[in-house]
C-alpha cells in the first residue's frame, strides 16, 4: 500500500514536501515515482528514483526545482518542491514499479491515492 501526504495550499514561490509511505512490500525492490494530474488533464510524470537511490530522473518542467529522495530504512519516498508555480497545481501521486526507472505511468504497478497541491498566484 502507498500512502501519499504533505499536499496543501501554498503561494507561488513557496515550498512543499510530499511524502509517500510504503507498507506491505519490500520497499527497496521498487523504483519509485511521482506523477501529477491537473484538472482536465492527463497524468504526467514528475520524478523517479532508482531502487538504490543513486539515480534520479525529472520532467523538464520541474528540473532544478523539485528533488526526489528515498529512505529505504523507513520505506519512504519524498518530493521536495521549491519555487512552486501555479502550473504545479495538481493531485500528486506516488507510484512503484519493479523494473527500471521510467517516466511512463503504465510501467508503474502500484499507486497511492494522491495528495492535492494548490499553488496560488
Amino acid at each position: 500500500q502507498l500512502q501519499a501526504s504533505g499536499g496543501g495550499l501554498v503561494q507561488a514561490g513557496g515550498s512543499l514536501r510530499l511524502s509517500c509511505a510504503v507498507t506491505g512490500r519490500t520497499f527497496s525492490n521498487y523504483v519509485m515515482g511521482w506523477f501529477r494530474q491537473a484538472p482536465g488533464k492527463e497524468r504526467d510524470f514528475v520524478a523517479a528514483i532508482r531502487k538504490s537511490g543513486d539515480t534520479t530522473y525529472y520532467a523538464d518542467s520541474v528540473k532544478g526545482r523539485f528533488t526526489i529522495s528515498r529512505d529505504n530504512a523507513n520505506n519512504m519516498v519524498h518530493l521536495q518542491m521549491n519555487s512552486l508555480k501555479p502550473d504545479d497545481t495538481a493531485v500528486y501521486y506516488c507510484a512503484a514499479n519493479t523494473f527500471a526507472i521510467s517516466p511512463i505511468a503504465s510501467h508503474y504497478r502500484f499507486w497511492g491515492q494522491g495528495t492535492l497541491v494548490t499553488v496560488s498566484s
